[in-house]
């Protein structure tokens, strides 16, 4: 059987999206013309045979949004000036991170001209600065059809109770922070109120930035982990959060093809892999935490 990518549901829409994004923190932060920017071809272009669609960046994450605009457009043909360019199936998240409304504007306006996006499909209200001036934008654009969804992001336990009043009492499309194996707060409130509110979640951090994998280097895999068909430890720590039903997308950052292969492995459904569940995430869990 053909591995089979995963998929969820957007619930503010019913669209559906893979269960695998990439993240563009620190891999994608190059010069948009160089050598290096080149070899991050390889890795769109993977993620897009592959399926993947999600693709997470920021004003704060440098030259990122740069080199996924002129990554994605070279894809298409829309950079060489062709006119039959292809279908362009990505799904463009980033985020504004700035004081005030006309600074706001200025700032998404200016991520739409480096993404090479007319429309973003989700604009994010990065670490919830000047969340509610932000959000009355954002409202307003989305009326208008210059984004898709509305969404907030953390990166810290601390705020957690801040994104679970946003979800609560405005109209959020999705919330992104950080969830893994080895730090599971976001099971306690974030990931329940965001089943009981209808709202997509994004999770980043997933492999705690390298601490996962730096933690299990040499270790064998465990025999049942080989028995579902996870080759890595990578894998595991990303079934362990694709694992939980209110995750829609995981988006991991890498500028490593290889290392994006393993990823959608993880993400993907086959013979000697079912989709991840409960009971997976509480082996994989033991086992981390063992280590």
């Amino acid at each position: 059987m053909t591995p089979t990518l995963i998929e969820r549901t957007i619930p503010s829409s019913g669209e559906r999206l893979p269960v695998l994004g990439l993240g563009t923190f620190g891999a994608f932060d190059v010069p948009p013309r160089s050598s290096a920017a080149d070899a991050l071809q390889d890795v769109i272009d993977l993620f897009d045979r592959r399926g993947g669609r999600v693709v997470d960046s920021s004003p704060m994450y440098g030259d990122s949004e740069s080199v996924v605009g002129l990554l994605r457009t070279t894809r298409t043909g829309q950079a060489a000036g062709t006119d039959a360019a292809g279908p362009d199936p990505m799904f463009i998240a980033t985020k504004v991170w700035t004081q005030g409304a006309r600074a706001g504007i200025a700032q998404m306006e200016r991520s739409m001209q480096r993404l090479r996006a007319p429309r973003i499909d989700l604009m994010q209200v990065h670490n919830l600065v000047d969340v509610d001036t932000h959000l009355a934008t954002l409202e307003a654009w989305k009326q208008e059809g210059r984004i898709r969804y509305i969404g907030i992001t953390h990166y810290h336990g601390g705020a957690f109770a801040a994104l679970e009043k946003v979800m609560r009492t405005r109209p959020i499309d999705f919330v992104q922070f950080n969830y893994h194996a080895l730090d599971r707060e976001a099971e306690q409130r974030l990931l329940p109120a965001a089943a009981d509110t209808g709202t997509a979640v994004l999770v980043n951090r997933p492999l705690g930035q390298g601490e996962l994998v730096r933690r299990m280097q040499g270790r064998p895999l465990p025999a049942w982990a080989a028995r579902a068909g996870y080759r890595s430890w990578a894998q595991l720590a990303l079934a362990f959060v694709i694992a939980h039903p209110a995750v829609t997308c995981v988006i991991p950052a890498t500028g490593d093809a290889a290392h994006l292969a393993d990823n959608f492995d993880a993400a993907s459904i086959a013979t000697d892999r079912p989709a991840p569940d409960a009971a997976l995430a509480r082996r994989i869990a033991q086992a981390i935490a063992a280590a």
